[in-house]
């Protein structure tokens, strides 16, 4: 398929089985996504107990799987759409993601983004074309500021988890790593608005139905676990991690598809998912963030429940503050 015609592809209304959105993501995104390569460890399987395979998305265009999503959306949008602009909220790597999606198509970008944000993720949204706009760091502060832009400029939202259209990209990286001849009897992927999880899970439904997914998930942060516990979705959870990615609220439409696959969310501490990324910079020489390296954390956490399988992980990004290294890798001495 060329890439005009991919790109027109229609967009299907999603739900919690439509794995035809996910091909159709697959599609119109092969010409501007980057096919992320998957890597390996003997060293990290011998202290895992199992054997893992990394879905390195932090190598994937501007540093984190958030790019796929974006791209679906931004090429999904009929002309009249695209030429009014797109606006979204993000701590900084969905902002980045929409930012350079948008501009692979000429059109305005608008991202609110939260105070404290990381300033290597908001210097890449500029980089990228991308409009910043400031607010509160909460959740509600972040909706009713994109909420007033897409009134005031017309652009066309398009949320960093709950949009359908990034839900079908996101699941786009999971099905590339089934597309290799290796089975999998688990996923562990981060958790934190539910974009990616919701989109592993579809996949995974699809293509994959004996492989359980799990979701990593920050101690400070844990909102997805308590969810899927009570079985109704939390959203009075005040944030406090350095998983900067994970700190949004889990979204409502990825909260039904999640407790549907049965897809259950492991909780880690901030020590443990920093010494994690260190691992993963001492044996696969690859530098991800916390908010990726808590995946790792999660399957070392619990090595009975891990024991002897085949586990995929994704490495959801890499966008890390280097000034912020010392004081960051200081919490896992």
């Amino acid at each position: 398929m060329n890439a005009a015609a991919a790109d027109s592809l229609p967009t299907p209304a999603l739900a919690s089985s439509d794995f035809d959105a996910v091909l159709a993501a697959a599609a119109r995104i092969a010409s501007h996504a980057h096919a992320t390569p998957v890597l390996r460890s003997r060293s990290l399987d011998a202290l895992a107990g199992c054997e893992l395979h990394f879905k390195a998305e932090h190598l994937q265009r501007t540093g984190a799987f958030k790019f796929r999503g974006a791209c679906n959306a931004v090429w999904s949008l009929d002309d009249a759409q695209a030429a009014r602009g797109v606006v979204t909220h993000s701590s900084g790597n969905h902002g980045a993601a929409l930012a350079l999606a948008a501009r692979t198509r000429g059109i305005a970008c608008h991202v609110v983004v939260p105070e404290g944000a990381v300033a290597a993720k908001l210097a890449a949204i500029e980089a990228y074309g991308g409009i910043l706009h400031r607010c509160a760091p909460t959740i509600s502060a972040r909706e009713h500021a994109c909420e007033q832009l897409r009134r005031d400029t017309g652009a066309e939202l398009v949320h960093p988890y709950t949009d359908p259209r990034v839900i079908a990209g996101q699941g786009t990286a999971v099905l590339e790593l089934l597309s290799g001849p290796t089975g999998f009897d688990a996923m562990v992927v981060p958790v934190g608005g539910g974009g990616l999880a919701s989109g592993s899970a579809i996949t995974l439904a699809a293509r994959s139905p004996t492989t359980r997914l799990w979701l990593a998930e920050p101690a400070g942060a844990a909102d997805t676990a308590e969810s899927l516990r009570r079985g109704e979705r939390v959203t009075d959870v005040v944030p406090d991690t350095v998983c900067d990615g994970l700190r949004g609220t889990l979204g409502a439409p990825n909260f039904t598809l999640l407790q549907r696959h049965e897809a259950q969310a492991l909780v880690v501490g901030d020590a443990d998912t920093v010494r994690a990324m260190r691992l993963i910079w001492r044996h696969c020489k690859q530098l991800v963030e916390p908010s990726s390296a808590v995946a790792l954390a999660a399957v070392l956490a619990r090595p009975k429940k891990f024991a002897r399988q085949r586990v995929g992980i994704v490495l959801s990004g890499g966008n890390v503050d280097l000034d912020a290294l010392p004081a960051l890798f200081a919490l896992a001495r």
